[in-house]
């Protein structure tokens, strides 16, 4: 199964709604990231999306958001600087905390290296910690505006460029970056650190790189990326990045340590074993006859982890399953040249005074519609013979029927 994205949104520094993607890994995540993208980038330059593609097919999940006034997040980015920048990633974090689970490695871009540095202390729970092109010290962006910097200064703000477009750069934000020092910060974090840097970085020199793996304590890794630039703009230095990173990675977020799922219970035969994974709300694990083995879960629209399928969906697996075997085993008994067979079924709910034939008259019950596809080259009333077939099979049978459910307390 492929990974898979949801779009979230949070609260940032000021209140403002923040819009993310949450990149999910097919299973159950053995951790969590967090993205903290460049200077007025956004969370879908394409070296956030490798990053996360990458670290989702080691099993990591990734949030990737854009900061306040920036991509689609709301607020005003003229109000925004380095500090509030860093909230936002705080907040970030206790999003994740709050829904799913801390982040284990926080990973930063540019300026969001810089924030990430910041930051650290602030996520206990992050293990690890990677920089692409980050400044050593967050006043080193001010050089993208260095020619409006008089008019910064005397008027309190100016419209500067960046990227090509248009944006208000406020005296305050000049103020807030040159009181921050990253020094201790990196020196004190006590995270396994990994360095990106371009030896050509025309915006923020390979100096930077220096300085922050020396101010680090061990364990700490720096690879050089030759040739690249600042955006990782050519695909194939954005795809290097994304892949020594998420190998990098499972080194410091072995599953212990990222709070794994538990193993499930194995089953024995003709039995099933259900149980929490201590993944997310909603995330079970089940064991199926000591042999078979899956995740259920709820969407993360209804504050799951989107980690398998829901009840109704495993409820509809086995009827479908049970409706297609049916078929089969018909077929060639009566020797019909069926090629295959497709059940589609959906749940719902409809009003029971609408369902004619339904005991039930008030209120509202469940429907579910199955709808049979069978492909060979038969005739219709061959055709029909197998679909009507499909009503007889066990399952079937058993929703119909008056059904003993006990639960008692296992000693």
């Amino acid at each position: 199964m492929a990974s898979k994205s949801e779009k979230i949104t949070f609260s940032g520094f000021d209140g403002s709604l923040l819009a993310g993607k949450l990149d999910l890994p097919s299973g159950a995540p053995l951790a969590y990231a967090l993205w903290a993208h460049c200077f007025s980038c956004s969370k879908d330059v394409f070296a956030a999306s490798r990053v996360a593609r990458s670290l989702t097919e080691k099993g990591i999940a990734v949030l990737r958001f854009d900061f306040t006034g920036l991509g689609t997040s709301e607020g005003d980015f003229a109000n925004t600087n380095f500090s509030s920048n860093v909230q936002d990633l705080i907040s970030a974090a206790d999003y994740l905390r709050a829904h799913f689970e801390a982040p284990k490695m926080l990973i930063g871009h540019s300026l969001g290296g810089a924030a990430v540095l910041a930051a650290a202390a602030h996520v206990p729970e992050a293990l690890a910690i990677c920089t692409i092109g980050a400044p050593a010290d967050p006043a080193h962006v001010a050089d993208q505006f260095s020619s409006s910097r008089d008019e910064i200064d005397k008027h309190g703000q100016a419209e500067v460029s960046l990227a090509g477009r248009p944006f208000t750069i406020k005296k305050q934000f000049l103020d807030d970056i040159e009181g921050r020092k990253l020094e201790q910060s990196i020196a004190t974090m006590r995270k396994a650190l990994l360095v990106f840097h371009s030896p050509i970085d025309a915006v923020v020199g390979i100096e930077n790189a220096g300085n922050i793996f020396q101010a680090a304590k061990h364990p700490k890794s720096f690879v050089t990326l030759d040739n690249a630039d600042h955006m990782l703009s050519n695909r194939q230095d954005a795809v290097y990045v994304a892949d020594v990173l998420a190998s990098w990675a499972t080194r410091y977020l072995d599953a212990s340590q990222a709070g794994a799922a538990r193993p499930v219970t194995s089953a024995v035969p003709g039995t099933v074993v259900v149980e929490e994974t201590g993944k997310g709300k909603f995330a079970n694990a089940v064991s199926i006859g000591g042999k078979h083995s899956f995740l259920a879960d709820e969407p993360v629209s209804y504050g799951g982890t989107d980690t398998g399928p829901t009840p109704y969906d495993l409820l509809l697996a086995g009827l479908g399953a049970c409706k297609a075997m049916t078929m089969r085993m018909y077929a060639e008994h009566k020797g019909y040249p069926m090629e295959q067979a497709r059940v589609t079924l959906k749940h719902d709910k409809i009003h029971a005074e609408d369902c004619e034939t339904c005991e039930t008259k008030s209120g509202r019950m469940d429907r579910i519609v199955a709808e049979i596809e069978v492909v060979g080259d038969m005739d219709a009333e061959t055709r029909q013979k197998i679909v009507d077939i499909a009503d007889k099979c066990p399952v079937h049978k058993t929703l119909h029927s008056e059904v003993l459910i006990e639960s008692r307390q296992k000693p």
